[in-house]
């Protein structure tokens, strides 16, 4: 008697949503609770990588974790604890990574949760990059890097040992600029981020 196996499929490829940030020029707000369609910033984040085609989402949470799981529905998201958000993007980046070592997550994609103005086409546009082989994939608008970005797992533990402050992965990427696939995105997204109170215009 024989037995079929059946193959393996491709690597998943998890969302990263990056959404601890305390809003310190917003008066002290959470971005994630930050209002837009009537929802908290996060819920529209978060559809954003189902929507581009990712199944499985980890989402950072930090400044007033708690109540951002009270207040916003979140699915079968995987919320990770950041204690130290305060000190910078970077130790979110690193908790991020980290909840996705050991899984079968072959790549990261990293999304912010403060940049409404980019949706689901764009993060579609890198998810292509790397199916067609790319490891280390960025969107760009004019040319200029920006996010989403993916990694593969075997740039995780670099990425990590980089993210410092609020620089995230850029030392990383500078370092590894050669290697990077720019994806323009400039004609479907708008790469702003929601700072200061001028910048909740761009909330609906």
């Amino acid at each position: 008697m024989t037995t079929s196996r059946t193959a393996p499929g491709p690597p998943v490829v998890a969302g990263l949503l990056l959404a601890a940030g305390g809003g310190r020029r917003l008066g002290g707000r959470p971005k994630a609770l930050l209002t837009h369609r009537g929802r908290p910033l996060v819920e529209h984040a978060v559809a954003v990588l189902r929507s581009a085609g990712c199944r499985r989402v980890h989402v950072v949470l930090g400044a007033q974790a708690d109540t951002v799981r009270l207040r916003a529905e979140l699915g079968d998201c995987v919320l990770v604890d950041n204690p130290e958000w305060e000190q910078g993007m970077g130790t979110s980046l690193r908790a991020g990574l980290a909840s996705l070592t050991g899984t079968d997550a072959g790549a990261a994609l990293v999304s912010l949760v403060d940049q409404p103005g980019i949706g689901p086409e764009a993060v579609r546009r890198v998810l292509a990059a790397h199916r067609d082989g790319a490891s280390l994939v960025s969107a760009a608008y004019a040319g200029v890097r920006g996010h989403p970005v993916l990694f593969g797992a075997d740039h995780w533990a670099g990425v990590a040992a980089a993210a410092t402050g609020d620089q995230g992965a850029r030392a990383y990427l500078r370092e590894h600029a050669a290697s990077v696939t720019l994806v323009e995105c400039g004609d479907v997204a708008r790469p702003y981020d929601i700072d200061t109170e001028a910048d909740l215009v761009h909330l609906e």
